[in-house]
């Protein structure tokens, strides 16, 4: 089983810095809001969770 490295840090309230072994990544946002999370590598995510059947919905786009 392999090892893996992973940390997050709460910088602001609604600010988190996450670092792992290739990148690092600055997430946006908090409780019923959307989230949006940018990669050093490039990598643009916004998630939500919408109410109802529709469940939680993730959109991503390289740079």
């Amino acid at each position: 089983m392999p090892l893996t490295f992973r940390k997050s840090f709460r910088i602001f309230p609604g600010v988190r810095l996450n670092i792992n072994k290739k990148s690092w990544s600055l997430t946006f946002g908090s409780g019923d809001g959307p989230k949006h999370t940018y990669s050093s590598t490039g990598r643009r995510t916004t998630s939500m969770d919408l109410p109802g059947p529709f469940g939680y919905r993730t959109t991503t786009r390289r740079r």
